[in-house]
């Protein structure tokens, strides 16, 4: 008997978000001698199919879906995960990780474990593994960014995360909540004169259109998860949740490898197209540390006491 299983997807990069999806299938397919068919759709397919064409909130209208179970599979930003669970807002802190080999060794190992299990207790999703879906964080803009006190006054739009409006005000910037979909109109319409992205929406998300310039912060992590339903999880056997654990870290191996891959393709692209591409100096961002050291210690009293410490560590 074969079960079947949907798998909705919502953002951008949409080719990145598919890829990582058909391994985390074709890997499972394997491991189960086909007991589990995934049926993959991105959102507005789901909706024409399923909900006679009612639209879904990309966001937090399909963590909804995933919770009560009429979507089984999906990925998703962990800053919107972080609004079912807080604990996942530590992942936006400024220069937490020291690179990807440190944030591997969190987000594989106890560290992420416990990050999952603790949005488990607190909704109805259960993480499977953690995606980069961009690698870390730059600041496309409207007008050039050549060193840090440029981005003071600037507003610049950052996701529905505490962490990310203290890291901007702290450099001077204004921050200015949007979903990363609307940055590209925001920077036409001039709402804002930059915002948070990754290389691989550059182009996919049309920001290179209205962007002269991209700031290579590398400030932050951009991280989404694969999940799953709790309640169909928890009915899975032991074996079976270790064949859907196993298939997920493989799809997200495959995924952050693509996505650090397309930086340097990403930036020779931005510069052939006449964007400026500003690395920040070691004193710049040595002055970036500096203004956001604090919250490290503020957020320590709000996450989980020694979270922040043990990430630190790992």
């Amino acid at each position: 008997m074969t079960t079947k299983l949907t798998w909705v997807l919502a953002h951008e990069p949409y080719d990145l978000f598919l890829r990582a999806a058909k391994k985390f299938s074709a890997e499972v397919s394997k491991k189960t001698a086909g007991a589990f068919e995934i049926e993959i759709l991105g959102i507005q397919e789901y909706a024409q199919k399923y909900r006679n064409g009612v639209t879904v909130d990309n966001r937090t209208g399909l963590l909804d879906l995933v919770e009560s179970g009429e979507v089984q599979l999906s990925q998703m930003y962990t800053t919107t995960l972080g609004q079912k669970s807080q604990d996942m807002f530590v992942l936006d802190l400024p220069f937490l990780f020291e690179g990807h080999q440190h944030a591997e060794r969190v987000l594989d190992g106890e560290i992420g474990r416990q990050l999952f299990d603790k949005l488990a207790q607190e909704s109805k999703i259960q993480g499977l593994a953690f995606t980069y879906s961009g690698g870390f964080r730059i600041v496309p803009s409207a007008e050039p960014i050549g060193k840090l006190e440029d981005l003071a006054g600037m507003r610049v739009r950052i996701p529905s995360s505490p962490v990310a409006r203290d890291t901007f005000e702290a450099i001077g910037a204004v921050p200015v909540e949007m979903p990363i979909e609307d940055l590209a109109s925001a920077l036409a319409d001039k709402s804002v004169d930059a915002g948070e992205s990754t290389y691989p929406r550059i182009y996919s998300m049309d920001q290179a259109r209205h962007s002269k310039s991209i700031a290579h912060t590398e400030h932050s992590l951009f991280l989404t998860s694969l999940i799953i339903n709790k309640d169909l999880w928890n009915s899975f056997d032991a074996d079976t949740q270790a064949i859907f654990n196993e298939a997920a870290l493989a799809a997200a191996l495959v995924e952050r490898q693509e996505s650090i891959e397309d930086i340097d393709k990403t930036q020779t692209r931005a510069v052939e197209d006449g964007i400026q591409v500003t690395r920040l100096t070691q004193q710049d961002r040595a002055k970036f540390k500096s203004a956001t050291a604090n919250l490290h210690e503020k957020y320590d009293g709000i996450f989980t006491k020694g979270l922040i410490g043990r990430i630190k560590l790992a």
